[in-house]
Order: C-alpha cells, then sequence, then structure tokens
C-alpha cells in the first residue's frame, strides 16, 4: 500500500512538473510565397537567427522588389545543388547591401532547402539568393581556414513547401554559351520568373 502511494505521489509531482514547464515559444519566422513559372515556394524567414539579412530580404519582398525578377542558374544536378534567382544587378531593384551575418553567428547551415544570400566580398550582397538541394557545408563559415574568405554565404530562411518546385528548376536545361567566368554553362536556357513575392498566412 505504501509503495502503492509513493509511486502514485512521484507520478503526481512529475506530472504537476510537466505542467509548470514553460510552454515552447511560438515561431518568429515570417512566411514568404514566391509565386514562379513552375510553381509556388513557401519559404520561413528567419528573423530571430538572421535579422539583419532576414529584414533585407523582406524589404525586397515588402517593395515588390521582387516581383518580375527570374531564377536564372542552376548549379548542380536531381537532388543536389542550388538555384539561384533576385535582382540580378538591375539598378532600379537593388539596395544599398548588408553587413554579412556568417553561419557562425546565425547557428543556421547550408542543409535541404535553405535560402542564402549570393554575393562577391562579405558585406556586399543586395538583392540575389540561392536555395540549397541537400547539403553543402562548405558553403558555411569555415573559421578554421587561415587564408582566404573563410566567412561562408549567410542563410537566412528554408523552404517549407515547393522542394519540388526547386527540383525542377534545377533540372531545367541549362544555355551552353550564356554566362561568364564560372557561370558560363550554369545559366537556365528558359529562365523561370518570379511573378511574385509576397508575405503568406
Amino acid at each position: 500500500m505504501i509503495r502503492a502511494l509513493a509511486i502514485l505521489l512521484a507520478a503526481l509531482l512529475g506530472f504537476s512538473a510537466a505542467l509548470a514547464q514553460t510552454p515552447p515559444a511560438p515561431s518568429t519566422d515570417v512566411r514568404v510565397a514566391l509565386d514562379t513559372d513552375a510553381g509556388r515556394i513557401l519559404i520561413a524567414v528567419h528573423v530571430d537567427k538572421a535579422p539583419v539579412t532576414a529584414a533585407n530580404f523582406l524589404k525586397y519582398v515588402d517593395q515588390k522588389r521582387f516581383d518580375g525578377t527570374l531564377f536564372y542558374r542552376g548549379v548542380g544536378a536531381a537532388d543536389y545543388g542550388f538555384v539561384q534567382g533576385g535582382a540580378q544587378n538591375d539598378p532600379k531593384r537593388l539596395l544599398p547591401p548588408i553587413e554579412h551575418e556568417p553561419t557562425t553567428q546565425t547557428g543556421l547551415t547550408h542543409d535541404d532547402g535553405a535560402l542564402s544570400m549570393a554575393r562577391y566580398a562579405p558585406g556586399s550582397a543586395t538583392g540575389d539568393f540561392f536555395i540549397v538541394l541537400g547539403k553543402m557545408p562548405a558553403m558555411d563559415a569555415q573559421p578554421q581556414q587561415a587564408s582566404g574568405d573563410n566567412q561562408g554565404f549567410a542563410v537566412f530562411a528554408h523552404v517549407v513547401e515547393g522542394m519540388d518546385v526547386v527540383k525542377a528548376i534545377l533540372a531545367a536545361p541549362k544555355s551552353p554559351t550564356a554566362g561568364e567566368g564560372v557561370m558560363k554553362g550554369q545559366m537556365l536556357a528558359a529562365p523561370v520568373t518570379i511573378r511574385t513575392a509576397r508575405r503568406a498566412p
């Protein structure tokens, strides 16, 4: 009898402790729908983890600067690689470059479905981004690399729905002549239009 009461008491105490625990904080992610000629891509923008980069992306969305832009580049094949889109240095669309937020600072990584900013030198990102298929840790910051640019690219969001659309864009035919330097042979023969980019419920 005493043993049964002890077990019951322990269970009740455990239940009370569970009730006292703070519920998980609601997500602060902002959802954005990219409606493209190939279909809809729904993303979650991580405003809490990458505040500078996320705020920049949302400015482009809210000011409709992505409307009519293109997914124009695809690197890789099948389920591994990335697709790139955005303003393509159009001066009418560009906002000023933003401070670089490395993955060592945000805790985000270039895993499947990650969105990250295209850039040249750290701090040069504006209105072009790419979506990763598969895991690409080499794109993360590499602080152990003593020389050269070791800052990686700035992840700021993840695809929630529409990875099939991203895969279709990656698999689309490439032009053998378009593009310069390393981009030659990576440009889509028929770029995919981003019709609209809007915040979504």
